[in-house]
């Protein structure tokens, strides 16, 4: 079956394609946005039959929880606790952007993400479509859109091609940059350390504060 893709390229057009997108979202259902980076398949975060829709989608167990996409740096302290300051003087400098914060989730939040072993990786994506949906939607669990062992999709019809009538909606943003993913650093120790290297650099990182390497170097 074909997909419809609803172009989201033009703020003052793309109003009836972010509400279509917004009511499946709130039906439960799956829709792919695009972000700065490729392509991802979202879900409600707090509606758990929607994360699983969203993995079994994607052929990915539970073993591999989705990252949450944010709207806005305030959602940070709603969703994790125990944000070190450092974690926060990143999130302040490169959100929105290439960067994935792991941190601890609350205990008090009613999702059921996959077996995430008490945290959650927290973005803050850098388009103006994928910001504008979540602003309305609320956290998004959010993975790119792809089958598990194929390449991530950079279009709208990349994904469709992939995920099919999995997904209710396709929002078309055209070309994502795709090629450099984000960085992701792990927040929930007593160090802030890269786990992925990504758009934003371990110098860049360290000019914020200090961050170790991903072979815990000591310079």
């Amino acid at each position: 079956m074909t997909q419809i893709l609803h172009d989201v390229t033009d703020p003052l057009t793309w109003g009836p394609a972010l509400d279509e997108a917004v009511s499946a979202v709130g039906r439960g259902a799956l829709v792919v946005l695009p972000t700065d980076t490729v392509y991802g398949i979202g879900a409600d975060a707090f509606a758990p039959a929607a994360v699983a829709a969203l993995l079994a989608a994607k052929g990915r167990g539970r073993q591999m929880p989705p990252p949450v996409l944010v709207p806005d740096l305030r959602t940070l302290d709603g969703l994790a606790t125990d944000v070190p300051d450092g974690a926060r003087r990143l999130a302040e400098a490169f959100w929105p952007g290439g960067l994935t914060l792991i941190c601890r989730a609350q205990p008090s939040l009613m999702w059921d993400l996959g077996e995430t072993r008490g945290t959650v990786a927290l973005r803050m994506p850098d388009h103006p479509a994928a910001l504008a949906l979540l602003r309305r939607t609320g956290p998004m669990a959010v993975s790119s859109a792809n089958k598990t062992g194929r390449p991530a999709a950079t279009t709208a019809a990349e994904a469709s091609d992939q995920l099919g009538v999995a997904v209710q909606v396709y929002l078309d943003g055209g070309a994502a940059p795709g090629g450099v993913a984000s960085t992701i650093v792990d927040a929930t120790g007593d160090t802030l350390r890269v786990v992925r290297d990504g758009a934003a650099t371990l110098a860049m990182l360290r000019e914020v504060t200090d961050v170790l390497g991903r072979e815990a170097d000591p310079t």
